[in-house]
């Protein structure tokens, strides 16, 4: 039978409700991050010890300072309450009710709110060890929202912005929205950054930080999820009147017996 004649074996689809039941995996997916890490805590560990590094970051918050505007003002304080801790809880909380109950996804909202969680939380785990103060904000000619405290590195509104992109993106990935999800992911983590800056409660490095430390959580999050995660979520009976699960793995049974 010849080429033209053959029959053409259709793709295989995805259900939308399954869509993130495997996620996107580099190959190194133990390494990459664990490296990705070790440089984010050297240049945490740098920025904290190294004398002049933080009077020499301080001179891009003091400009911005220097030049705030109403608008901007506003814009940028409105940014921080929505990826404030209690403004990103009830964000991802409200994007996961909407995959479960909405979009009948529960798959897609466990990995979502997963995703997004671990990019967010990454930033909580290298702020204890590297304890980097913020800021003074009377160095600062207009401090917008004085805060002080050793919680400066890396940001954890720009991790958590990093970990929406990455939902975003994964839910997006193979559709037509897949472009703008990239572009509305870096419009979100960069005006994230530079809202940080302005109102002047970060250094550069530390939402620099933020976005490769979240990055590498997630990454990592996702060897992890490909691995186990579908075992765990298929034995979630409780979860099916909402939307399907994946399939649990057939059972393995008796070892034939040798003949005697």
């Amino acid at each position: 039978m010849s080429d033209d004649t053959a029959p053409r074996r259709e793709p295989v689809r995805t259900h939308p409700a399954l869509r993130l039941e495997s996620l996107p995996q580099i190959r190194r997916w133990i390494i990459v991050p664990g490296m990705l890490l070790a440089a984010v805590l050297a240049l945490g560990f740098s920025a904290r010890f190294i004398p002049g590094f933080a009077g020499a970051e301080l001179v891009a918050d003091q400009e911005l300072s220097r030049h705030h505007d109403g608008v901007l003002n506003a814009a940028a304080m409105a940014l921080s309450g929505i990826f404030s801790p209690v403004g990103g809880t009830v964000l991802l909380a409200l994007a996961c009710l909407f995959l479960l109950v909405v979009r009948r996804a529960p798959v897609n909202a466990m990995a979502f709110g997963s995703v997004a969680s671990v990019g967010w939380l990454s930033a909580q785990l290298v702020k204890v060890v590297v304890e980097r103060p913020r800021p003074n904000p009377a160095l600062l000619a207009d401090p917008l929202a004085p805060e002080t405290g050793f919680d400066s590195f890396p940001s954890g509104h720009v991790s958590l912005a990093v970990g929406l992109a990455f939902a975003i993106w994964f839910l997006a990935r193979g559709t037509r929205r897949e472009r703008f999800s990239v572009v509305l992911g870096a419009v979100m983590v960069v005006g994230l950054a530079l809202s940080r800056l302005y109102v002047g409660v970060h250094y550069p490095s530390d939402v620099l930080a933020a976005m490769v430390s979240a990055s590498a959580a997630v990454l990592f999050f996702c060897g992890l999820w490909n691995r186990y995660a579908m075992a765990l979520v298929s034995r979630l009976g409780f979860l099916r009147p909402f939307g399907p699960l994946p399939q649990r793995p057939p059972a393995a049974g008796p070892l034939p017996r040798s003949g005697t």
